[in-house]
């Protein structure tokens, strides 16, 4: 019986990690990889203390750091993905594809994948044209004409990588309004390589082999645009699936928490990072909210 079983191996996932092993908590981390969402990145600037490092070192720190932390307070399973958790006599149960884990305590910090999208052809052209990550895919596509889907700051971050390599690249936006910060909206449209479409609605995605060309609707009128590339960026989907059964969840798959502490509807589990219906959604934030886990679940072990 552990003290504590962290599922998560991102920012929100490590940082508690970090901080249950100074507790000397037998802890047991759950995770598939280490680093989250932003491996997928090519350089991350906003963490703290680290002016730049490319999102495979990033994941790779975050490791490091756990390792060098754990000693014998926390054991780390790496490669396995958690199916399901449910309430036992004592605590809760964990189960992975291959085994099974019982503690007294859980953190989710599980995080969101990104949300595919549903129009004719880009299940049949992904990987063909349509892609979800510009850091990785990008260079692809140099010299070619590309579309964006999404108004938000990650569509934004994608147009920005994407405008030091691609012909040109065409932004569509479904409403008549951008969701990013005004610095970067700024930044990217200044650039002269860079349209907008506002009111666009996908239609649909052509080609042979691979992508060729992208249709959509602005008022009613349907249009098309010559494109070699789609990189979409539509929002997330929480990874909560594995938790519906036992935890609260709002109508979009995140966990409802106290803001406090990070305890979710169900005593004993807390959530932090991106699987939460926390404000913001961000590496730092992950993390400090985790450490605010971490510190109340010590509070609750101890004193309960």
């Amino acid at each position: 019986m552990y003290d504590l079983a962290i599922v998560g191996g991102g920012p929100a996932g490590v940082a508690a990690g970090v901080y249950a092993a100074r507790k000397r908590l037998k802890t047991i981390l759950i995770t598939e990889s280490f680093g989250g969402q932003s491996v997928d990145s090519v350089g991350i600037e906003n963490w703290i203390g680290t002016p730049k490092i490319p999102g495979a070192d990033f994941g790779k720190m975050l490791e490091n750091h756990l390792r060098s932390a754990a000693s014998d307070s926390v054991e780390i399973k790496m490669g396995e993905r958690v199916e399901n958790i449910s309430k036992i006599a004592d605590g809760f149960e964990t189960k992975t594809a291959g085994n099974t884990y019982r503690s007294k305590t859980v953190l989710i910090t599980t995080g969101s994948t990104r949300r595919k999208l549903e129009i004719p052809g880009a299940k049949e052209f992904e990987n063909k044209g349509i892609t979800y990550c510009a850091s990785c895919d990008g260079p692809l596509f140099a010299d070619q004409d590309v579309a964006v889907i999404g108004g938000g700051n990650a569509a934004f971050e994608s147009a920005a990588q994407l405008l030091a390599y691609a012909k040109s690249v065409t932004m569509l936006v479904r409403s008549d309004k951008f969701r990013a910060d005004e610095q970067t909206i700024e930044k990217v449209l200044a650039h002269p390589k860079m349209k907008v479409i506002k009111n666009a609605k996908p239609k649909e995605i052509k080609g042979s082999k691979f992508v060729t060309s992208l249709n959509y609707e602005v008022d009613g009128e349907e249009m098309e645009i010559a494109v070699t590339g789609v990189f979409v960026e539509i929002g997330l989907i929480p990874t909560t699936s594995f938790i519906k059964d036992l935890v609260k969840l709002n109508t979009i798959g995140q966990i409802p928490v106290d803001p406090r502490t990070q305890k979710t509807n169900v005593d004993g589990i807390w959530a932090a990072g991106d699987s939460t219906d926390g404000l913001y959604h961000q590496n730092n934030i992950a993390a400090g909210d985790a450490v605010k886990a971490l510190e109340d679940i010590y509070l609750h072990l101890h004193t309960k």
